[in-house]
């Protein structure tokens, strides 16, 4: 297990799992430039090192996921001096945000423990499964703050739970419920707060039963052939399909199935 010392969030290795926790409960974890750039930090990590497999994105609490950006930082942005402002102009230059990582390779798994607005909801819609306790919530109120969903929520929520929802949401700022947001297509699953934990953990294992490679060939074709038509789409080459096809595991999963085993995944 590997773990970070940074003060706004947590990270965890064990198992081929990553673990990345937002840990500013008292803020609603909220997003500031400190935790925009260690969850950059985080992600390269997940990108670059082979052992991870999976990640589980959450944050610390049961209140909230990510309330969204901290508009109180914002407000003190105005009053800051020379050298605070150079302080966060060089996170900001140093921060690649999970939004703009439109092909991340591996999958990713948003634990929603509460509140998932503004930002939190966006960080949420850029990962590929989202499980919900039953009390969370989700929305874009950024127009009531006289903002606008401009971290990809106003591009990702319609091409995930339809225009008119979309819509709807976007435009009035109202929040939807889990049970909602799972009768849009939006969540996968919703269950008691004392269930969640076990809930994410039953989705990571069923990823792990399945070959990296495969996982990651999967996830890259399915979504860089949702900018094509479809036929341009299966006809496509994917780099990491390749990577799976000339992998010592596309041979350990036929053998294994023959041999009526489990798979020795290792994921090269």
């Amino acid at each position: 297990m590997t773990s970070n010392a940074q003060t706004m969030s947590t990270f965890e290795v064990e198992n081929h799992v990553a673990r990345v926790t937002l840990n500013r409960p008292a803020a609603l974890n909220s997003l500031n430039p400190e935790l925009r750039w260690e969850l950059s930090q985080h992600f390269d990590e997940i990108e670059r090192n082979d052992d991870i497999w999976v990640a589980v994105v959450t944050g610390a609490g049961d209140r909230a996921f990510s309330a969204g950006a901290d508009l109180k930082h914002r407000a003190r942005e105005r009053d800051a001096d020379a050298a605070q402002r150079a302080h966060w102009a060089k996170l900001a230059g140093e921060t690649r945000s999970l939004i703009e990582r439109w092909y991340f390779p591996k999958p990713l798994i948003a634990r929603v423990n509460g509140f998932a607005l503004g930002g939190g909801l966006e960080q949420a819609l850029a990962c590929d499964i989202i499980v919900a306790a039953n009390h969370a919530e989700f929305g874009l109120p950024e127009p009531r703050r006289g903002l606008i969903a401009g971290s990809a929520g106003v591009h990702r929520l319609p091409r995930q739970i339809g225009l008119k929802p979309a819509m709807g949401y976007m435009l009035t700022g109202r929040h939807m419920s889990a049970e909602r947001a799972y009768q849009l297509g939006l969540v996968n699953q919703v269950v008691p707060l004392d269930k969640l934990d076990a809930a994410v953990d039953e989705w990571v294992a069923d990823i792990l039963r399945c070959a990296p490679l495969a996982v990651r060939a999967t996830k890259e074709a399915a979504m860089r052939g949702l900018d094509q038509p479809l036929a341009q789409a299966y006809y496509s080459p994917y780099e990491a399909n390749r990577r799976r096809a000339q992998s010592e595991d596309a041979i350990e999963g036929p053998r294994a199935f023959a041999e009526k085993r489990t798979p020795n995944w290792k994921g090269r």
